[in-house]
């Protein structure tokens, strides 16, 4: 949750005045939630046995991972624009060469690691909805940069590089 707030305040340069912490409530209030149910779910996970496979280790490397790749890519995107510039661009460096949304993809691998750290059908069941609702706003992004950049590749991959 830190992260994201974090995120939103400091690394995101928004237009108007007040849209920082007008974005950030929400996100952090969400996040808060999310994070609270994960916590109450793996509390009641205790009366099951042991998970067969250890995948704490693994976990927190997708974890690292996710919020590296995460944090990388949104500074990418915050310094896209030179100060006072307003026009879009196409975004350039990091895997943004190669998917659209690098971030997303990182953002879930963050969860799927955190889905192997806790491994309860909660945790899963919304790494599962993330994934989901992260590959529809990436699906929505290109659609909108076919709409706006006549050289915008139409063979571009919006998730997976060289797959989706």
């Amino acid at each position: 949750m830190m992260f994201v707030l974090m995120l939103v305040l400091f690394v995101h340069r928004f237009g108007g005045s007040g849209v920082a912490l007008h974005a950030a409530i929400p996100i952090a209030l969400s996040y808060f939630i999310s994070t609270v149910t994960m916590i109450y779910a793996q509390h009641l996970s205790g009366q099951f046995p042991e998970p067969s496979i250890d995948l704490t280790y693994p976990g927190i490397g997708l974890f690292l991972l996710g919020i590296g790749g995460n944090l990388y890519h949104h500074y990418i995107l915050a310094t896209l624009r030179g100060e006072g510039e307003k026009e879009y661009k196409i975004l350039k460096g990091g895997l943004f060469d190669l998917v659209l949304c690098p971030h997303y993809l990182f953002e879930v691998l963050g969860f799927v690691g955190i889905s192997c750290i806790a491994q309860t059908p909660y945790t899963l069941a919304f790494t599962a909805g993330t994934t989901m609702y992260l590959l529809g706003r990436s699906c929505s992004t290109k659609k909108w940069y076919l709409s706006k950049f006549e050289d915008f590749p139409k063979d571009a991959k919006v998730f997976l590089p060289f797959i989706f």
